[in-house]
């Protein structure tokens, strides 16, 4: 007897206990989009002494977690992205405009003695000379300027910075510095040299200057000696601050000058409650997407059905599991990616219970029924060694979108690509180790084997049993659906064409702000209301369930806070509930990254579909693939719906989801043809597309009652991403039969194989040249011929 059931057995215990460890044991690390938060994305420039590179980047990053970390926000993370870019992560922040101030700053600190005042600012206006010397305005007195000399030292030399409250005079908070080593003597040096001036005169003044502005110039007290100066290494920044200013400026002293000037290029804010909501529905759509589905299959195959959705429900255990254990950050698009992966497992279960299906009922054509309901086990077996080879190919075209998403998105959507990667390969696990121990330890017991009928591929099934009475020959036809397909494409381009698309602020550039308010805003008076902020361009739609939002082109953060201002006179109490700006910059490279992304993407599936099969086949996938495309881009420039990066994830899924649906009918017909290689194409084609078909409609109905629970339940956020996959899975489904194939008929027919000869055995075995892969399915005596 085999070993193998027991060694699966064996792997499918050690997965699940392994998988409720972690589970039982680690949180799920959430994204600001779910726990809401700011995100501040700054991209490094070059300065006129240091380049802008990995090193002079990780050293501002070091610079300004000194800096978060003296704004007192719990939990922060900054990593470095690239050469240039630092992500910033302040969990629990809904109001950026302190944060991006102290964060953006170089905080460039420089001490010099007072020259002379001048009314007059200089020709450089206020740029200093090779020895720091400049002219700037005097904070003490309005229209007046100090002419600085040379910088006598920087802020490198202090040693500490702390804010604390003037106990004597009680004029305010000051900021004690403390000095290191030599700059404590070159501060001795100047106040000594400023002492020497008479009582009154600007040179008895040393002027404190941060990024370029005077904070403080005082006097030299008149009991400070000429020459000697102020020892003991510390002195007072005074200038009337508050609590927070006095903070602020301590925490950018003490942190240090950045070695480079850094620019927002990104910044996010979510809300508390926006993310609780999008946690609660995006579960809810789990749950009912999960139970739809399981129902589904459960009255299609009933028994093995039901062992099916207990491994679903495990493939839901191991993913979480599989995404904890691997610290990886679950966004609100890789939510949706953890539920769409549900779907994608039930179509392993589907093309492995079809194949057993197919299996059992060409044994009962045969031999007797009682004679074939006594061997259960062998159709199943061969039911799972032969769709090894569709799952695997299938699988791999998703996974290379998947892997487009994690290089080129950006923010959640990145999470998107890692939660759809890990769903797609614990969907194989799922579907290829455990869902066939249960299945092999079903049919073992006296009960099952007595009672076939309940495994449910004993029976032929209704979209089967129509298509063996109608016999339609789909393929005949194929100019007609060609010809149908080429108009569909030419309403699309049209679409695109007329109405254009409507691009998200990320491949824009500007900033999008979504506000909630306390009382009922009509959008009119919230248009009237920003308008007359000193924003007439800016563009207000009504947003979800009566929210407000607002999208403009640069923006600041104190604009913005005007903005919630006017809004606040017209709807009461206005939070901020969404928040993106994205930088000029940052929304040509997005955009530029989507199309190489696309780009990738029918490369890559091209490359790997010539592989698998021939080029021909290869050609009409990604043919099929880009009317897809097109179709679903088209469908969004006629209902006028936002193309952003969580499109970009649906398009990217799309193309994922339509390959995985020829491949399954390529494989069939690749098989058919080495049994028989003088076969018509036409008929084997169409034979193909007719006994794929069972799987092709189950497999979407339970994608499509994944994607309607997220469609309906899942909220704004997830809603034009599921009215993509929809209509993806619909198309997909339909260019499989109508433009793939026909496509694949007519390339063979003008480009044919060269015949070859299948050699057979003795046994009339087809002993033919195979893939290691095949001889593989052999060896192990699956009956597998893929």
């Amino acid at each position: 007897m085999s070993r193998a059931p027991m060694w699966r057995a064996i792997v499918a215990l050690g997965v699940i206990a392994a998988s409720l460890f972690f589970a039982l044991t680690q949180s799920a690390r959430l994204g600001l989009d779910l726990r809401g938060g700011t995100q501040i994305v700054l991209e490094t420039k070059d300065s006129p002494v240091v380049k802008a590179d990995a090193e002079s980047t990780q050293r501002a990053l070091e610079v300004l977690r000194q800096r978060v970390d003296a704004l007192g926000v719990s939990e922060p993370s900054l990593y470095r992205s690239g050469q240039q870019r630092i992500f910033v992560e302040l969990p629990g922040l809904q109001d950026p405009r302190e944060a991006a101030e102290v964060i953006g700053r170089t905080a460039q600190l420089t001490v010099h003695p007072v020259r002379g005042v001048t009314e007059k600012p200089d020709e450089n206006r206020g740029k200093p000379a090779e020895d720091g010397s400049r002219t700037l305005a005097d904070p003490d007195q309005k229209g007046a300027f100090l002419k600085l000399g040379p910088t006598a030292l920087t802020g490198e030399g202090v040693k500490d910075a702390e804010a604390v409250l003037d106990q004597q005079t009680m004029s305010g908070w000051m900021v004690n510095l403390t000095f290191r080593g030599q700059a404590g003597k070159d501060w001795a040096r100047v106040t000594g040299a400023a002492a020497c001036a008479p009582q009154g005169a600007p040179e008895r003044r040393v002027a404190i200057v941060l990024d370029g502005k005077v904070l403080s110039a005082p006097g030299v007290n008149a009991d400070v000696a000429c020459e000697v100066g102020i020892s003991g290494g510390s002195t007072q920044i005074t200038g009337g601050f508050g609590r927070a200013e006095a903070r602020d400026l301590a925490a950018l002293v003490k942190g240090g000058a950045l070695p480079v000037p850094v620019e927002v290029v990104e910044q996010r804010t979510v809300g508390p409650t926006l993310g609780a909501d999008a946690i609660a529905a995006s579960t809810q759509a789990a749950i009912i997407g999960l139970a739809l589905t399981g129902l589904f299959i459960l009255v299609v195959y009933r028994l093995l059905g039901a062992l099916a959705t207990i491994a679903l429900a495990l493939y839901g255990l191991i993913s979480y599991a599989a995404l904890v254990a691997l610290g990886a950050t679950l966004t609100l698009p890789g939510l949706a990616g953890f539920v769409l992966a549900i779907g994608m497992a039930v179509d392993a279960n589907v093309l492995v219970f079809e194949r057993a299906r197919e299996e059992y009922l060409a044994v009962r054509a045969l031999k007797s029924a009682p004679a074939a309901s006594a061997h259960l086990d062998k159709p199943l077996r061969i039911g799972f060694g032969k769709a090894w080879s569709a799952v695997v190919d299938s699988n791999v075209t998703t996974l290379l979108a998947a892997g487009l998403l994690f290089f080129f998105a950006t923010g959640p959507v990145k999470g998107f690509g890692v939660t759809l990667s890990i769903g797609v390969l614990v969907s194989m696990i799922s579907a290829l180790v455990i869902t066939r121990v249960l299945a092999d330890f079903a049919i073992r017991r006296r009960f099952v084997r007595g009672r076939p009928g309940l495994t449910g591929i004993t029976s032929t099934g209704r979209v089967r049993s129509w298509l063996a009475r109608r016999k339609p020959r789909l393929v005949h036809h194929r100019r007609r659906w060609l010809g149908v397909s080429g108009l569909l494409i030419v309403v699309a381009v049209a679409g695109i064409g007329l109405r254009g698309l409507d691009f998200g602020v990320e491949f824009t550039g500007g900033r999008l702000v979504e506000y909630s308010t306390s009382r009922p805003v009509d959008v009119d008076a919230a248009r009237t209301a920003v308008m007359d902020a000193g924003f007439p361009r800016a563009l207000v739609q009504e947003s979800g369930d009566g929210d407000i939002s607002v999208r403009t082109g640069e923006l600041s953060n104190d604009q913005q806070h005007t903005i919630q201002t006017a809004l606040a006179k017209e709807g009461g109490e206005v939070t901020v509930e969404r928040d993106e700006l994205i930088g000029p910059s940052l929304g040509d490279e997005l955009r530029r990254h989507a199309l190489i992304a696309l780009g990738i993407a029918v490369a890559t599936q091209l490359i790997y579909l010539s592989v698998r099969f021939r080029w021909t086949f290869a050609a009409a996938a990604v043919s099929a693939m880009v009317h897809d495309v097109l179709l679903v881009v088209g469908l969004f420039a006629w209902l006028g719906k936002p193309v952003d990066s969580v499109f970009l994830a649906a398009l990217l899924t799309v193309i994922g989801y339509s390959v995985n649906d020829t491949v399954v009918v390529f494989d069939r017909v690749r098989e058919a043809r080495r049994r028989d290689p003088a076969a018509d194409l036409e008929t084997t084609a169409n034979n193909a597309v007719i006994q794929t078909l069972p799987r092709t409609v189950n497999t979407g109905m339970g994608a499509l009652f994944i994607l309607a629970a997220l469609a309906v339940l899942g909220g704004d956020s997830l809603a034009d991403f599921s009215v993509a996959l929809i209509a993806g899975v619909v198309i997909g489904m339909a260019s499989t039969v109508f433009t793939a194939v026909p496509i694949a008929v007519q390339l063979e027919g003008s480009h044919p194989a060269p015949p070859v000869r299948p050699q057979r055995s003795e046994d009339g075995e087809d002993r033919g040249p195979r893939s290691p892969l095949e001889r593989r399915g052999r060896a192990r005596d699956s009956g597998a011929v893929v």
